[in-house]
């Protein structure tokens, strides 16, 4: 039986309508696009969390497609800082509170400046992770960009 995440609590106590996939992770492939194919859904509509630190900001999150590559200049733009740089993965559990391959924009141990792709508003629903390996949550994006207070702005390649 799946334990309901902090990430999906948050979400159903905003009153926001989820839905949750499960699916079987191999450690050695954590990549978004199996975790697309493996939830049945385009790679585009399946958005992964990143963890960047700007030279004056300090710790910013985006959340971009699977199938995509986070453009550091403009999230740094985005930001409001002149350099961005991805955190190493060793800092990312004590700065969020998640793991590699299960890091969710929502319910993080501290809140943190968010940005959400802009090609999130072409779907009715998208995915994002509920915060634990081989759980996703599927659900829209606006309702999402509200509760994580994020920004939506154009942060791909």
């Amino acid at each position: 039986m799946a334990v309901k995440t902090n990430a999906v609590r948050v979400v159903e106590q905003a009153g926001i309508p989820c839905r949750e996939k499960f699916y079987e992770y191999d450690e050695n492939d954590l990549s978004g696009l199996s975790a697309a194919k493996k939830v049945g859904l385009p790679p585009e509509q399946v958005f992964k969390t990143l963890v960047a630190r700007g030279e004056k900001t300090g710790i910013n999150v985006f959340c971009i497609p699977v199938c995509c590559e986070l453009d550091l200049k403009k999230a740094a733009k985005a930001a409001g800082d002149k350099n961005m740089a991805l955190i190493p993965v060793k800092e990312l559990l004590p700065l969020t509170g998640y793991i590699r391959g299960g890091c969710s924009p929502v319910g993080m141990k501290k809140k943190y400046p968010t940005f959400l792709d802009e090609t999130a508003e072409l779907w009715d629903e998208i995915a994002v992770s509920a915060g634990a390996r081989g759980h996703q949550m599927i659900l829209p994006p606006m309702d999402l960009a509200e509760l994580i207070d994020a920004g939506i702005v154009d942060i791909t390649m």
